[in-house]
């Protein structure tokens, strides 16, 4: 074994208990940083339907604007308010995850 490992080992056995509650990890803190990481998630997932909704949308509007140039006001509108639509669960979890931050990290 490496004599430094040896010597952080023998270090941290030596610890007073006081040092060491002084440096560990409460429980408080793993709901913090699970907080965190779930606000993270919900962000990263309610942002891929929105996403590729969207860009679906506009792809397909792009298409048919190419067939029917003449209908291109009415295409762009209708693929405006589908993409309102779409873009509303993203708000959603945006909200979740204010919420969650909010209320779990800096209100606990």
């Amino acid at each position: 074994m490496d004599a430094s490992f040896m010597t952080v080992l023998v270090q941290a056995v030596a610890a007073q208990p006081e040092e060491v509650a002084a440096t560990a990890i409460q429980g408080t803190d793993l709901i913090k940083a699970g907080a965190l990481i779930g606000a993270g998630i919900c962000m990263g997932f309610g942002a891929i339907g929105p996403g590729i909704g969207e860009g679906f949308a506009a792809g397909k509007a792009c298409e048919a604007i190419g067939r029917s140039p003449e209908n291109a006001g009415l295409l762009t509108r209708t693929m405006l308010i589908g993409q309102a639509v779409s873009e509303s669960t993203g708000i959603y979890s945006l909200v979740v995850a204010l919420v969650i931050l909010f209320g779990v990290v800096l209100g606990g």
